[in-house]
């Protein structure tokens, strides 16, 4: 299967794509080349180093196969288990989000700062999964590329993100666009107070915000 190219699913994993096994191979290929130990959705861990890097390799792969233009691939760095960079490429148009801790957020090396939205009543939202409930946002949207739409958090775009009802995220899906959103002056925390700075397998529920008190008011009401 894995020598097949083409849209679809390649039937070697629920949910995966050709697409999703081509990348990975490409990813493996160059960051195992260069010393790194790799935690991947596709392919879980190689190599050994003394940095690890997490990676979706096509993160929104639905969207890619079926040619909606809003996917891209996310690469978080963590030396032990300390997050210390992201970067986040968005396929479609090219725009490369990247953020070394302590030193900012950036877009194709332009400082980017998240939105000063304090009202839930004036925020756009996004989610993954569907709400099951309105509390009361301008507007809300369903992407399907977490770590863009937490990018996009962080450059202002959208002023939440978060899950919703049974779904949940991977740290492949989230570390990268975490740390950017970090860097760029938004918050986060998971509607269970579980840790999220883990390059581990394991489900979380994360919540975005571009200020403490949209944070505060998602929280508070629970999960959606």
């Amino acid at each position: 299967m894995k020598s097949q190219r083409g849209r679809g699913l390649s039937g070697e994993r629920e949910s995966q794509y050709f697409l999703d096994v081509a990348a990975d191979e490409v990813a493996l290929r160059v960051l195992g080349g260069a010393g790194l130990q790799v935690v991947s959705e596709e392919s879980g861990v190689t190599g050994h180093g003394e940095f690890t890097v997490v990676v979706d390799p096509i993160d929104g792969s639905t969207n890619c196969d079926r040619g909606i233009p809003f996917y891209a691939t996310s690469l978080a760095v963590m030396r032990g288990s300390e997050l210390i960079m992201g970067l986040v490429q968005d396929h479609s148009t090219g725009d490369v989000f990247e953020a070394q801790k302590g030193a900012g957020a950036t877009c194709n090396g332009h400082e980017i700062r998240s939105s000063s939205q304090t009202d839930l009543s004036m925020a756009i939202a996004a989610f993954s999964g569907l709400p099951s409930r309105r509390l009361g946002w301008a507007q809300y949207r369903a992407l399907g590329a977490a770590s863009l739409e937490i990018c996009f958090v962080a450059n202002g775009s959208l002023d939440v993100y978060a899950v919703a009802q049974q779904s949940t995220l991977h740290p492949w899906d989230y570390l990268a666009g975490m740390l950017i959103a970090l860097e760029a002056g938004a918050v986060v925390q998971d509607y269970r107070d579980e840790e999220l700075e883990t390059s581990a397998a394991v489900v979380r529920r994360p919540v975005f915000a571009s200020t403490k008190e949209l944070l505060s008011t998602m929280l508070n009401e629970g999960t959606l």
